[in-house]
């Protein structure tokens, strides 16, 4: 072989240099470095016995679990806090819980841990459908077709009813809601 394959030194150095940049989950990381390895491997393939190579690749990604749990241990990668931090930044920006819960889903925390940190509570959903208004330019905030809006926010999670109590607001009250939400 040309050059060996990442060890779990290399693979936690990747990972705080991921980590200084984006925020992730367990599972987003742990997709990260094997997608790291598997750049590696692609690149030695050419040049080696493709057995030899994809046993060295296993044996490193053998090795992502204890790089995950290293990083947990010292708090550098925690769930629950990037649920916390993206389920806030989601709502403000106009997502339904239940597009919140699927975007949380879709980058690898628990459903029980999603569904801890965005509880069920009308008022903030009431909000998060008004901060989707405003960034339709709609109901309060524009001219859209009522039946136009009510079907994209059905489509991006929202309950009718709350869709239609959010088009029913003045455009004042909408406002104060939605700063409700950064508070």
């Amino acid at each position: 072989m040309s050059s060996k394959p990442p060890d779990e030194s290399k693979l936690y150095e990747a990972a705080l240099n991921h980590l200084a940049r984006y925020a992730a989950t367990e599972a987003g990381l742990a997709r990260v470095l094997a997608r790291k390895i598997d750049r590696w491997a692609r690149l030695q393939t050419a040049e080696d016995d493709s057995e030899t190579i994809s046993a060295a690749a296993r044996s490193a990604k053998s090795s992502i679990p204890k790089v995950i749990i290293r990083l947990k241990s010292a708090n550098i990668l925690n769930d629950d806090a990037f649920a916390a931090s993206r389920g806030r930044r989601l709502t403000r920006e106009g997502k339904s819980r239940r597009g919140a819960l699927a975007h949380l889903a879709a980058k690898g925390v628990a459903p029980k841990t999603a569904a801890g940190i965005l509880a069920e509570d009308p008022e903030r959903e009431l909000a998060a459908a008004c901060a989707y208004l405003r960034r339709r330019r709609a109901g309060p905030f524009g001219d859209t077709p009522e039946l136009k809006i009510l079907g994209a926010m059905a489509r991006a999670g929202f309950t009718q009813s709350i869709a239609r109590q959010a088009l029913s607001l003045d455009r004042q009250e909408a406002e104060e809601r939605i700063k409700a939400l950064s508070a």
